[in-house]
């Protein structure tokens, strides 16, 4: 009797632990996901398949998938229906990316504006790799990382804002960079914490 009750509590931890790993394993890839599309707007603009005022448009859909993950994370699982929105919301995102970089319009990858947006979306990029590795290595909680990609979408919503006219200023980036400093600095501090998986 002892056997077969320290068997089934035995497989009732491991389908735990395995349950929690499929949580990780699915915001490990929505957050994945979010670093492809970062990088591909990242090369519209270099290719100038992008203008400066898409690329804001698309940072706002950006920021829209990051605050659906930071709610749907928050309660540190990301269910079944959730991740089926997301997959939603993310296909939408990835439509609208192809649309934007193939509509004829082109931008000039050499403009002073153009290198701005780009180095923020490259930043975009970073950061997410930042969170993704994070997750993969257990050093965030899905918790945690639902925090990171809640300030993801406020970098988002600003990068959005700033190109919304189609330009970014040398005073926009700088405000750009200091929510991109303080979002650097928030990874790092949660990567860190001793909270573990």
């Amino acid at each position: 009797m002892k056997l077969v009750t320290r068997t089934m509590l035995i497989a009732a931890v491991c389908a735990g632990g395995m349950q929690g790993m499929s949580y990780a394993q699915t915001a490990d890839s929505v957050v994945q996901r979010d670093e492809r599309q970062q990088q591909r707007i990242e090369q519209g603009l270099q290719s100038g398949q992008l203008t400066t005022k898409e690329a804001s448009q698309l940072e706002r859909g950006e920021a829209r998938i990051d605050r659906m993950e930071a709610r749907d994370l928050k309660d540190g699982k990301l269910t079944a229906q959730e991740r089926a929105q997301l997959d939603r919301a993310q296909d939408r995102e990835s439509n609208a990316i192809y649309r934007e970089k193939h509509d004829g319009a082109t931008g000039d990858p050499n403009s002073p504006s153009a290198r701005r947006m780009e180095a923020d979306v490259q930043r975009n990029v970073n950061q997410e790799r930042r969170i993704d590795q994070g997750i993969r290595s257990g050093e965030l909680t899905n918790r945690e990382a639902a925090n990171l990609e809640r300030g993801q979408a406020r970098v988002d919503r600003k990068e959005a804002r700033a190109a919304a006219d189609g330009s970014i200023g040398s005073n926009e980036q700088r405000h750009i960079q200091q929510a991109e400093n303080r979002q650097s600095r928030n990874i790092w501090h949660e990567k860190h914490d001793g909270r573990r998986r």
